[in-house]
């Protein structure tokens, strides 16, 4: 699920909290005891390869408990390193993960993606006390100097890299050694994304939904045109919905435009499941034409997610429970 701009506050409190306050060294002890242990073999990627392949570069690599002093904390010492937090059954991460790996390889080694399975490796979550997943943690010099939760739509992880890059330029001689060999690849941008992207990063909703429309009229099949579509949709909604969205909606329950913005707030806020059921407690009230509106604003959200991910199975469930 795209994880839109309106968290900023929330967003900005996790950097703040995480930020010369997590010792990282906290994982040195068990590294070294398991130093003598073969190492575990890599796992796959939200993509299904394997992390840090040929296809990579390099620029991706798989994290564990005992590999993580190295491969993060002293590698930090010298580049930028970004951590994803992810699992298998995560949805969210399934969309995020592929974008950040992309970029990494395209950096040309100004910054190095570590994965880590939560599942496999919690004492890493803990460390950093996640409360969901994906989140995404910056490294350098270090220590954690940022971080996100959420599936961020591309334009935004462009800009927060590059935001970072800056500022550890000088701190980070392989930030500054890549850009000197000319920063990796540079692939061919499509001029009609790239137009749907910039409206989006200023804020022009209604601009960035005509422009991935108008790919959308030429190409019906386009997966990341459809994509970036339903996330800027939702996320032109979820900003527009007030503060006290939901207080309203639970004050009204027949109130159906109050149901839908507050339905959109708790998904925004990484509580699906309670935004799910509410609407389908609002399917159950209505019909005709109201029951239709609120079924196709669900479905809206599901396509949010991956469609193998569990609270949205079990929403689709109740949702046909409801209507039949």
């Amino acid at each position: 699920m795209t994880h839109p701009r309106g968290s900023a506050a929330k967003t900005a409190a996790m950097s703040a909290a995480l930020s010369g306050a997590v010792d990282l060294s906290a994982l040195k002890a068990r590294a070294e005891a398991s130093q003598k242990q073969p190492p575990a073999p890599p796992r796959p990627s939200a993509e299904g390869g394997a992390p840090g392949g040929p296809a990579a570069g390099g620029a991706v690599i798989d994290v564990t408990e005992e590999t993580f002093q190295a491969e993060v904390v002293e590698r930090s010492l010298r580049q930028l390193v970004v951590v994803d937090l992810w699992a298998e059954w995560c949805g969210p991460c399934k969309q995020l993960s592929p974008v950040l790996e992309r970029l990494a390889a395209e950096s040309g080694g100004a910054w190095v993606l570590a994965k880590v399975d939560v599942d496999a490796n919690p004492r890493i979550a803990q460390l950093f006390g996640a409360q969901s997943i994906p989140t995404v943690i910056a490294i350098g010099g270090g220590q954690p100097v940022d971080a996100f939760s959420g599936a961020l739509p591309e334009p935004e992880i462009r800009k927060w890299l590059g935001s970072l890059l800056d500022a550890l330029r000088d701190k980070l001689p392989g930030i500054a050694a890549a850009e000197q060999n000319g920063g990796g690849v540079e692939q061919p941008e499509d001029p009609r994304f790239t137009e749907a992207e910039e409206a989006f990063e200023r804020g022009d909703f209604a601009a960035a939904q005509a422009a991935y429309e108008r790919i959308l009229d030429v190409e019906p099949a386009n997966e990341e045109a459809k994509t970036a579509l339903a996330q800027v949709k939702f996320t032109a909604r979820a900003e527009a919905a007030g503060p006290d969205a939901i207080a309203k909606a639970d004050a009204d329950p027949a109130d159906l435009d109050a149901q839908l913005a507050a339905a959109d707030l708790e998904v925004a806020g990484q509580q699906p499941e309670a935004g799910f059921a509410r609407l389908i407690a609002a399917v159950r009230r209505t019909a005709g034409d109201d029951r239709n509106k609120v079924r196709e604003h669900l479905v809206a959200l599901f396509e949010l997610f991956d469609s193998a991910d569990e609270r949205v199975m079990k929403a689709r469930r109740d949702l046909a429970s409801a209507l039949y």
